[in-house]
């Protein structure tokens, strides 16, 4: 093959034509990828840039590592998992979080007492070094292997003002909504996505290969006068899962007048 000669970065240029490669069908799912000399060779580019190259595919997902084995072209650059982010009710009042995977639970639920930081507290409407409960879960998905990481914050102040809450705060969120459900909050629920590096707890936790980033959902747990009562953290590698959304058009509400 001729040398690269498009415009850009060279390692980008690289990453680009392997990319291709891979979406054509020319470098076969699940087989190894070229070795580095070969890729040196096709492309007519140094060590390093191949090493770049590959590096910026392994983030996108197309690429896989295998320790001791080498690289590997993924099914089809997709995630493994979509994952329903939903919460509905039964007819009988009870709440479901089924997102279709069969979770099972490997560590945890560890139960400990902690505060409020810049980024927890602001969801909760609270300042830094409010007191909370915290409860951490590492949950595994059998089919695919993939692993997430679950974390709930519970204020104090909504431990102790719901029945039975304090004395379980390890329950599944499922039961906790029951919980606020039966102290007379009607719930709703606000999420935020965002993708970052990993902390190295989260990567050898999650088994998340170098340079792949994780998604942060951050559900926070609404009641009277929209008041957040809880949060909810899910982290999971974004080169095994995507997130899957129900959108319906809400209801409009009059707008508010202020009166004397």
């Amino acid at each position: 093959m001729a040398e690269i000669q498009r415009p850009g970065a060279l390692y980008q240029q690289v990453a680009a034509a392997i990319r291709e490669a891979i979406l054509s069908g020319e470098f076969q799912a699940g087989a190894p990828l070229p070795s580095e000399a070969q890729l040196i060779e096709r492309y007519k580019v140094s060590r390093p840039t191949v090493r770049n190259a590959v590096a910026a595919l392994r983030a996108e997902g197309l690429i896989e590592v295998h320790h001791g084995k080498g690289s590997f072209v993924r099914s089809s650059g997709l995630p493994v998992l979509t994952i329903e982010r939903r919460v509905t009710r039964t007819g009988a009042g009870r709440f479901t979080t089924a997102d279709g995977q069969s979770w099972e639970l490997t560590d945890g639920p560890s139960v400990y007492r902690t505060q409020t930081t810049a980024i927890t507290g602001p969801p909760l409407e609270l300042g830094e070094m409010e007191e909370l409960f915290g409860c951490d879960r590492v949950l595994l998905d059998q089919a695919t292997g993939t692993r997430a990481s679950h974390r709930l914050l519970i204020p104090l102040v909504t431990a102790e003002r719901v029945p039975g809450l304090a004395d379980s705060p390890d329950a599944e969120p499922e039961a906790i909504y029951a919980m606020l459900t039966k102290a007379g909050h009607k719930l709703w629920w606000q999420e935020t996505v965002r993708a970052r590096m990993p902390l190295p707890d989260e990567r050898a936790a999650l088994r998340i290969p170098d340079a792949t980033p994780v998604l942060h959902t951050t559900r926070t747990t609404h009641g009277l006068d929209d008041q957040p009562l809880i949060l909810e953290e899910l982290r999971i590698g974004a080169d095994r899962a995507q997130l899957g959304y129900r959108i319906t058009a809400d209801k409009a509400t009059a707008a508010r007048t202020a009166t004397a």
